[in-house]
């Protein structure tokens, strides 16, 4: 059965008392965006329809049938093409339609039975964050445009190590919506397991289109949690985030945990993981962290109950003098926090996009699950 019946009461323990669940998410709510105007009758059937006038006659049969790398290289630049002509005629699903996909979504986060405390959030959240963070602005490669982590070697990289079950998760979905592109699929994953954890509001659009194995970026564009400040740096401001967001951006780690047999590190950063707050900054400062003994590689543990880790990255925010003045600040506001990560967030799942390619040019605000039963 669902883990969610028993998770939810050990979830209102981790709040204060003035504090209910319900409570946090209304106050989490943020406008930081323009509604989506209201919406005609659902596009979904027409959209489908579309591919196959689009794409359809012995073109287009040559360019999804070849496998040289030109057919793919054309065949990419006309769904891009078509996508862009999509925007420009309004020719899209509706908002409606991807509140459908996101509620399936959340179905799907909340039935994990014993899986990592009850929930695929944190795994689902780490798929649309790895799929995003691989965005190089000098070259305009990776990001979340072309869903490359279907493909290896991407898929195989160490640092999605474990990924696999969020990918497979997001199959079964794709399945049900096959018109949705796996990168709106995944970032949009990523939205609904931060905000059905309790978190922030966070600014989504759709207009990903999917890439081939041609657009798999190379390896070493992800954080390594070994590093320290100035390797944290190289990969942030590559993809065009500065000091703040960066920090923002960790807070992430307020879920889920890491897995011995994945990442090689072991344990959850806070005692709520499956409740998005902004306890890991908190623990970073009120706890005493101490070098790990274990055969496994470098990570701290809380000194009192040696139950809790923090990866060298991770650490960092309390030494580095930049750093440290953002997670402090966070540490004390978690109004502040939910406000910056949002922005930060909703920066990351849109790298890599061609901007022509979007459906909208506000961003909409998807209702959680509890929002639209009320």
């Amino acid at each position: 059965m669902s883990f969610a019946a028993i998770r939810a009461p050990l979830r209102r323990q981790a709040l204060s008392a003035s504090f209910k669940r319900a409570e946090l998410r209304t106050s989490s709510f943020r406008k930081y965006s323009t509604e989506a105007p209201p919406a005609a009758k659902s596009n979904t059937g027409l959209y489908v329809g579309l591919g196959a006038v689009v794409l359809g006659g012995g073109v287009a049969y040559y360019l999804y049938g070849s496998s040289s790398e030109t057919a793919k290289v054309t065949s990419t630049a006309l769904k891009s093409a078509a996508q862009s002509a999509k925007v420009a005629t309004n020719f899209v699903p509706t908002k409606e339609d991807y509140q459908k996909v996101y509620n399936r979504i959340a179905e799907v986060i909340d039935d994990a039975d014993d899986y990592d405390n009850g929930s695929f959030g944190p795994v689902v959240l780490r798929l649309a964050w790895h799929a995003s963070g691989t965005y190089d602005k000098a070259t305009g490669t990776g990001g979340s445009n072309y869903a490359t982590m279907r493909f290896q070697p991407e898929s195989l990289h160490g640092a999605n190590a474990g990924l696999h079950v969020a990918r497979e998760l997001m199959e079964k979905i794709k399945q049900e919506f096959s018109w949705i592109s796996y990168g709106d699929l995944w970032t949009l994953a990523g939205v609904a397991a931060v905000q059905e954890m309790a978190g922030p509001k966070v600014p989504w659009r759709p207009g990903r289109i999917d890439g081939f194995e041609s657009h798999v970026p190379p390896d070493g564009r992800l954080p390594d949690a070994s590093q320290g400040a100035s390797h944290i740096r190289d990969i942030f401001y590559r993809m065009g985030f500065d000091d703040q967001e960066i920090v923002a951006l960790c807070g992430a780690h307020a879920l889920g945990r890491c897995h011995a047999d994945r990442s090689g590190y072991d344990g959850p950063w806070t005692f709520s993981p499956t409740m998005f707050t902004n306890d890991f900054y908190k623990l970073l400062f009120d706890e005493k962290w101490v070098w790990k003994k274990w055969n496994g590689p470098k990570q701290l543990e809380d000194k009192k109950t040696k139950s809790l880790m923090m990866l060298p990255t991770d650490y960092v925010l309390t030494q580095d003098k930049s750093f440290k003045k953002y997670a402090k600040a966070y540490a004390d506001d978690v109004d502040l926090f939910f406000k910056d990560f949002s922005a930060a967030f909703a920066k990351l799942l849109e790298l890599g996009v061609p901007t022509q390619q979007f459906v909208a040019s506000e961003s909409w605000i998807m209702q959680t699950v509890d929002e639209q039963k009320s």
